[in-house]
């Protein structure tokens, strides 16, 4: 597999902060994403988390909130440490045949928790987002009321448009916001399936909505916040929450899940104190294992 440089900061922070681009981002080609290529070139994990692209991706800093384009041609996430003196919104992209690094503009889009929308196209910070033009990512612009009245850390998006989105308190309170006829619904919040434990936050939810991802502390648990999974049932409603077990949930903070366009894998980051942070994947099948329990 061939690697841009920039990417080996645990080799070399000169090289990868002469390479940094703080101007906005050409889009990828239409091309398609060479197979030996996917996912950096990484062996794809099995039903026990690894830490994603060591030395690449994952390194000795803190990385988290790691979110991959439709075309899996770009990877978006955030680093601090090393030339990162802040935690900085970066993307590592493939063009020239090569994985590049890179810092995303507008500075602005640094500040918030990225999420992108299912078609790429949006990336969400909060109650704020960025869209893609011809050629670049936009300014900065405001979601608006009520969004802006509510201290949103994550919001993610269905294909059919519906907001579901975290608050960032103690408790943690997850809520959806319904388009409808063109207008959308003011939000709602989730029942106590969803919305039980302390530091509820960093809601995923499936592009066609049939599952939620999230992270609490709840009894039961393996330490401190867990992921857990909920599906939606026939009439609507969801289930029961799921901790998605020891191959994904540690004694640390896991949180931050969210599942690959092309639905096989599921992202996340673990805090591990201190100011350590490492992105992990693992097979999504530890989802669909408990689809039907």
């Amino acid at each position: 597999m061939k690697i841009s440089p920039l990417l080996f900061i645990v080799l070399g922070f000169a090289i990868l902060f002469t390479g940094c681009n703080t101007q906005n981002q050409d889009l990828p080609d239409d091309e398609s994403l060479p197979n030996e290529q996917l996912y950096l070139g990484q062996k794809p994990p099995g039903l026990k988390a690894e830490v994603f692209a060591p030395g690449i991706v994952t390194t000795e800093h803190m990385e988290f909130f790691g979110s991959f384009t439709p075309d899996l041609k770009e990877l978006y996430f955030k680093r601090k440490g090393g030339v990162y003196e802040k935690s900085t919104l970066v993307v590592v992209r493939y063009e020239d045949n090569e994985w590049k690094e890179s810092i995303v503009s507008p500075e602005e889009a640094s500040v918030g928790e990225p999420s992108l929308s299912p078609d790429g196209n949006t990336l969400y910070l909060d109650s704020r987002y960025i869209e893609r033009t011809d050629s670049v990512w936009s300014d900065v612009k405001s979601l608006g009321a009520p969004f802006t009245e509510i201290p949103i850390m994550r919001l993610t998006a269905s294909n059919n448009g519906t907001y579901v989105f975290d608050e960032r308190e103690e408790i943690g309170t997850i809520r959806y916001s319904r388009m409808n006829d063109g207008k959308r619904e003011a939000p709602r919040a989730f029942g106590e399936a969803i919305n039980t434990g302390k530091w509820t936050a960093h809601p995923f939810i499936a592009p066609d909505e049939s599952y939620l991802i999230w992270d609490s502390e709840r009894e039961g648990g393996y330490g401190d916040s867990d992921l857990y999974v909920s599906f939606r049932q026939e009439d609507g409603s969801w289930g029961i929450a799921q901790n998605l077990g020891e191959g994904v949930n540690t004694e640390h903070e896991d949180i931050y899940g969210s599942v690959t366009p092309d639905g096989k894998y599921l992202f996340f980051h673990t805090y591990l104190g201190e100011g350590q942070a490492s992105i992990f994947w693992v097979d999504a099948q530890v989802i669909e294992n408990l689809r039907h329990k």
